[in-house]
């Protein structure tokens, strides 16, 4: 979401008056590069084929029978920018017992709240590669939803998938590959869900920077070009799984793919994500990124937000009365809009949102107990806002635990760590210690004192913030603390002094710019912020043991100190939200062995990563992002060019070690070369689709308006004209392709997530995991699949496709991990058939386990069932 709070953003209204100019400039597909194409797809698939949905489906189909025109438009499209509690509000169809609806940042925790968690981010929970942990967070993140009233969860994310590591909101999601992304993706959408709250998987799709992303009077959003399998193989991966787990709400992002602007892009929208996806729930726009009405209605998008059209603030839209009107003049199908209508009300059914669901107790526009109930009318009431529900209960435990486990030791010499309790330290960087004023800008919209998340809509208040110099308080450290940036130059290091230094590395949503960076590592690059290489490197002079801490949004390089001699430790904390204190004194006096694991590459310098996923600067007309890597991006690119990163994707040492012996192979599903044909449809709700008469979009008589405020109705003048020229020969011009009949579906479909075969487990591995050290530690499987060499299809050297995190190992002590590969995971995505294929059945596989994507040392091969630890790692 790119919102903020009331009147501190003007860009947000400039941004969004790109409607008042004309439709062709701005509406139109753009020339993309040849190869590139964003086919249109139509009609939008009807909704409630799949028996999972369907008793929420017959639920809804009720009350839609039931519904007035201008009550089924109310509930598809926001009430306008600031007009209600939360950051977005539907209209509300009172009448048949459906209220307002509240969808609320983010990510990591309510937005603009009170008494609320500050979880980790998603980059630190994909970190931690722990199932559990983000099932856990997600359920925790449901309750304090619920407990504030909130409907919609807007999150979690998962694209940005983290292509460019400059990228200023990848730290939302859970790391640089599909499939970690997709297991932490699924999971908080489980959890969330589990607790009765929608969430709202996103930013669907490619939406990979931050700079040029919107649509303005000047230019179209950037477009993000990238050929189908790219698509379906990476950025499309973690959202089919959030999809399998039967996630309410997918939000549009702002940018194009191929030329179309995503909240109108057919392909997108009603092809891949309705068809053959099977997402039954509804598609939301993020915040400002509709640029059309019947355009965008036609194409797939179900609910629009905040509502706002052409000027935010003066009750102009796209929808709400618009839609009304483009039913009655016959340019929308009725048909259409009872999907929309349906879908909508079948996730709030889907979550048991209509019996005992709260009301937002809560106001994202101010901290006060009272306020205005509309800040963005122009003469509002005012009443009670902020209730003040305390929705905490022990949600610190999990969210400790989260950063604790995340945190990811890169290097340890001579066993420098864990500290000993009597340890002189002395400590150096404003990173270590909180902000002063903490919360004291908006949205997080600064870099000062330990930063815990990035910036922007991902963003929430802290209740608090455990600092490490609040931790090394806590366990009566001998410490002396400088809160600078730069080295003192009156310190005096003493034998046996061990400097800790922190530093850090931020990034946000672009509505707002931080030193400079507007949104993206625009100016820094992966360079540490304040100075954070030369304090490194100060200290490093003068004294013999140098614990580096970062607290960072990504990768950030490391080569001016990395290899110092007196560099002894680097440890990556990540964003670790509220709990950034105790969590990282427990790993540093080795209360517990750091288990954290890299999930990105670190490279030794930028253009490393490859020249393709640079950012994209300004361009005159349309800026154009074309995906020219494919598939390698992060490890898969190192591993393709055989460029050896500084640390790669999965590293993270421990203060044990650990062995992975007696591995075994299991066939499970035979395979064949095309997935076993796709279950049919089953029925949908079925409605009248003549246009209803005009009266039913009549205001109410004696009905006191508040101006701004986003209504359906249509005077009856108006809506008597709409209704007269449906009747005309004068129709709306529809789009290349365009139909209203309703497809089969392809046969990559079938149910949510896809055709349900793809997801038969192929094989399971088991691997015994045993502690070979001297202290407890947790330990991390990671499986990797190398495709067979003798295909013609070109597929990176590996491919993460499973993970698991044993408990707890005290010294001698094993478990057993059981992972699985799917059809899926050993698939490629063919686009001539529009399906995923095995390209060699017979062929063997080699499944790679190991502690890091650079340290396999077990391959368990599909053809022979056996597996081996004499064998040369493929990387």
């Amino acid at each position: 979401m790119a919102t903020s709070t009331p009147y501190s953003h003007f860009s947000l209204i400039l941004l969004s008056i790109s409607s008042c100019v004309s439709g062709a400039s701005i509406h139109r597909r753009l020339a993309v590069p040849d190869g590139y194409v964003a086919a249109p797809y139509y009609p939008t698939p009807h909704g409630g084929w799949t028996a999972d949905w369907s008793e929420s489906y017959r639920k809804a189909s009720l009350l839609v029978s039931n519904m007035t025109l201008a009550e089924k438009t109310n509930i598809t499209a926001g009430t306008g920018i600031y007009m209600g509690r939360c950051v977005g509000n539907t209209g509300s169809a009172l009448r048949v017992g459906f209220p307002q609806m509240c969808l609320q940042d983010g990510p990591l925790g309510i937005r603009n709240s009170d008494h609320n968690t500050a979880f980790p981010a998603g980059i630190t929970v994909g970190a931690t590669f722990d199932k559990d942990l983000m099932r856990r967070r997600g359920e925790a993140l449901g309750e304090e939803f619920r407990g504030k009233g909130i409907n919609v969860y807007l999150g979690p994310s998962v694209g940005p998938l983290g292509r460019k590591p400059r990228g200023g909101r990848n730290w939302e999601g859970f790391g640089a590959d599909p499939v970690l992304q997709a297991f932490g993706g699924a999971l908080t959408v489980e959890g969330v869900q589990s607790k009765g709250v929608i969430a709202a998987i996103k930013h669907f799709i490619a939406n990979e920077q931050e700079m040029f992303r919107m649509y303005n009077p000047f230019q179209a959003g950037i477009s993000s070009n990238l050929d189908d399998r790219t698509l379906h193989e990476l950025y499309l991966w973690p959202f089919a799984e959030g999809v399998r787990s039967g996630v309410g709400s997918v939000m549009i992002s702002y940018n194009a793919v191929n030329g179309s602007a995503c909240s109108q892009n057919s392909y997108l929208i009603n092809n891949v994500l309705k068809d053959e996806l099977g997402f039954q729930g509804f598609v939301v726009s993020d915040w400002l990124a509709q640029i059309s009405g019947v355009s965008s209605a036609l194409a797939g998008l179900d609910m629009s937000m905040p509502g706002d059209g052409a000027v935010p603030l003066f009750g102009d839209s796209y929808w709400m009365y618009e839609l009304s009107r483009s039913v009655l003049n016959g340019s929308v199908p009725v048909d259409r809009l009872n999907d929309m209508t349906t879908r909508v009300l079948a996730a709030w059914f889907q979550m048991g949102q209509d019996s005992n669901y709260p009301s937002p107790n809560f106001d994202t526009n101010t901290q006060d107990e009272t306020g205005l109930l509309y800040p963005g009318a122009l003469f509002s009431p005012k009443g009670v806002v902020n209730e003040f529900v305390n929705v905490q209960a022990n949600h610190a435990d999990v969210a400790k635990e989260v950063a604790r486990d995340a945190i990811t030791l890169l290097k340890n010499i001579n066993n420098t760590l864990p500290l000993k309790l009597n340890s002189t330290l002395k400590v150096f960087g404003t990173d270590a210690e909180k902000n002063s004023d903490l919360n004291s800008c908006s949205d997080q919209g600064c870099d000062k004192g330990t930063l815990g998340m990035g910036w922007g809509s991902g963003s929430a208040r802290y209740p608090y913030m455990d600092s490490p110099i609040d931790g090394l308080k806590a366990r009566g450290a001998n410490y002396k603390f400088y809160d600078t940036n730069l080295f003192p130059i009156t310190d005096k290091a003493s034998p046996g002094d061990v400097a800790l230094v922190f530093i850090n590395a931020d990034s946000g949503e672009n509505y707002i710019t931080v030193e400079a960076n507007a949104g993206d590592r625009n100016i820094v690059g992966l360079k540490a912020w304040h100075n954070g290489d030369d304090l490194v490197k100060a200290a490093a002079k003068k004294y013999d043991t140098v614990v580096v801490i970062v607290h960072t949004v990504g990768p950030i390089l490391m080569e001016e100190w990395i290899d110092l001699p007196s560099v002894k430790a680097v440890l990556f904390a990540h964003l670790p939200g509220q709990e950034a204190g105790d969590s990282l004194m427990q790993v540093l006096y080795g209360d517990v062995a750091p288990s954290g694991h890299l999930p990105y590459t670190i490279a030794k310098q930028e253009s490393d990563y490859g020249e393709s996923v640079e950012l994209v600067g300004f361009q005159l007309g349309q800026p154009q992002d074309t995906f020219s890597e494919g598939l390698y991006i992060d490890y898969r690119h190192f591993n393709k060019e055989g460029i050896t990163p500084r640390f790669a994707f999965g590293h993270g040492l421990s203060y044990t070690s650990f062995s992975f012996s007696n591995a075994s192979i299991s066939s499970v599903t035979p395979l064949t070369a095309v997935p076993p044909t796709r279950p049919a449809k089953g029925e949908v709700p079925s409605y009248s689709t003549a246009i209803p008469p005009a009266s039913e979009a009549y205001w109410p008589e004696k009905f006191d308006r508040i101006w701004r405020y986003l209504y359906s109705w249509l005077d009856k003048s108006d809506a008597d004209k709409a209704a007269a020229k449906a009747n005309s020969t004068d129709k709306y011009p529809y789009p290349e392709g365009y139909s209203t009949v309703q497809k089969a579906g392809p046969a990559a479909g079938g149910a949510q997530g896809g055709n349900p075969a793809l997801f038969d487990t192929a094989y399971t591995i088991s691997v015994t995991v045993s502690n070979t050290g001297k202290v407890a530690g947790k330990a991390v499987a990671q499986l990797y699949v190398q495709f067979p060499t003798d295909i013609s299809i070109d597929t990176p050297v590996i491919q993460l496709r499973d993970f698991e995190k044993t408990r707890e190992l005290a010294p001698g002590e094993s478990q057993v991990v059981k992972m699985r590969v799917t059809r899926k995971d050993l698939s490629v995505w063919d686009t001539v058939s529009q399906n995923w294929i095995v390209p060699n059945v017979g062929g063997d596989y080699g499944l790679w386990i190991g502690e890091a994507s650079d340290k396999l040392g077990l391959r368990c091969g599909t053809s022979t069932g056996r597996c081996a630890d004499d064998v040369k790692s493929p990387v």
